[in-house]
């Protein structure tokens, strides 16, 4: 065995075929019992392809990234669309013209439309945080109203703390659109699997030099004393890259990390159709932020739906949750931020994913950062540490 992984999900299974494919042995330790992580998806009772993390559409503008994941899984062209719902009324995310035009009068819809075009000149979108600077008092008052009736509910209900609170970076990953274009992105690349995520994981980790051991809980198999990665009680003499929540690793020892978990109530209807998109936020609701419909990620055919409703909940270690999100907070940064230096000390430590980096990575972003981590790896012999 040349190295061990942990986690099975995209960042460590990427990583686990690019050493494969060098000649490396790799073994894998995954907690859960499938592969895929939170990509994971399956064929439900009433015939629909369901993805139990959670909704997942691959997106990229990166054609090198794009033709990766085509060696492991044919593709189809997918545009994901998703919307909002508060008082009654539905709005494609991100907002756009249309969503001015469902919430304002006429003359004020028109007014407001044609102040945003002078003010953006030649620009499709914007931040909401940008609009939100705006010194225009209308055009301020469009982001305040959208930060009230959605941003601020949404990321309270989601995150767990205000909107004020959270690292800006978070609220502006949906932008504004300038425009009545529709579409959640705008990246060239838009697919969905043509069989399923969980297919082009079993491709992905389909190597003779790959081993993959389900159930197995690497805290209970690492352990690091004085800055000495030790596997099973001996000391680790090959690289070990680590994709879970790094403050786990340390015992915990400068505080909890905030990660951000989900549960999920699993429902069936005989209608054809719940919701206008595959992903509707419902920031006004009690509880609840979104509903997924699966039969429309991707387009399925079939009778009835079958859909999921998210309820954020904070993550422990205890619980028998996941950590999905990590809370970017400067709190939770500077917090991060100890760990980190305890883990550059650590020989034979790798980290990578969105647990161990502490970051928000899209799918692609993920994968990119998967083949960087390999390109450090299968270069450096001492693998002491990979840089931020």
């Amino acid at each position: 065995m040349d190295a061990i992984i942990v986690g099975c999900g995209l960042t460590g299974s990427v990583i686990a075929r690019q050493l494969a494919e060098q000649g490396k042995k790799v073994t894998i330790w995954e907690r859960r019992e499938h592969i895929g992580g939170n990509m994971y998806d399956y064929t439900d009772e009433h015939g629909f392809l369901v993805q139990k993390y959670g909704p997942h559409a691959f997106h990229t503008v990166n054609k090198r990234i794009y033709d990766y994941v085509c060696h492991f899984e044919d593709w189809k062209p997918y545009r994901l669309t998703c919307g909002a719902d508060w008082d009654g009324r539905y709005t494609p995310t991100p907002f756009n013209f249309k969503t001015i035009d469902t919430f304002y009068p006429p003359e004020q819809a028109e007014r407001l439309k044609e102040k945003i075009r002078n003010a953006f000149p030649g620009r499709e979108t914007a931040t909401v945080v940008e609009v939100l600077e705006n010194p225009d008092p209308d055009i301020r008052g469009y982001a305040e109203y959208l930060f009230e009736k959605d941003y601020a509910p949404y990321t309270a209900k989601q995150w767990g703390i205000s909107a004020a609170e959270i690292d800006p970076s978070v609220l502006k990953r949906v932008p504004l659109r300038f425009s009545y274009g529709e579409g959640y992105f705008d990246d060239e690349y838009q697919a969905m699997p043509e069989h399923s995520f969980t297919h082009f994981f079993e491709n992905l980790l389909n190597h003779p030099n790959i081993h993959v051991e389900l159930g197995t809980d690497a805290l209970k198999r690492l352990s690091i004393i004085e800055n000495v990665l030790f596997i099973d009680g001996k000391c680790a003499e090959l690289p070990v890259i680590y994709t879970g929540a790094l403050d786990e690793l340390f015992g915990g020892i400068y505080g909890r990390l905030p990660y951000r978990s989900l549960r999920f109530e699993w429902k069936y209807t005989e209608d054809d159709s719940i919701q206008d998109a595959p992903i509707v936020a419902y920031p006004q609701e009690i509880g609840y932020t979104r509903i997924t419909e699966y039969k429309k990620l991707p387009v399925q055919k079939g009778a009835g739906s079958t859909y999921a409703v998210e309820y954020p909940l904070p993550y422990t270690p205890e619980s028998n949750a996941e950590p999905y999100y990590p809370v970017l907070t400067a709190e939770s940064q500077v917090q991060y931020s100890k760990y980190l230096k305890e883990a550059q000390k650590v020989k034979n430590l790798i980290l990578c994913g969105r647990l161990a980096d502490f970051k928000y990575y899209n799918m692609d972003q993920a994968l990119e950062r998967a083949l960087t981590v390999f390109e450090m790896v299968w270069n450096r012999d001492d693998c002491r540490h990979i840089e931020k």
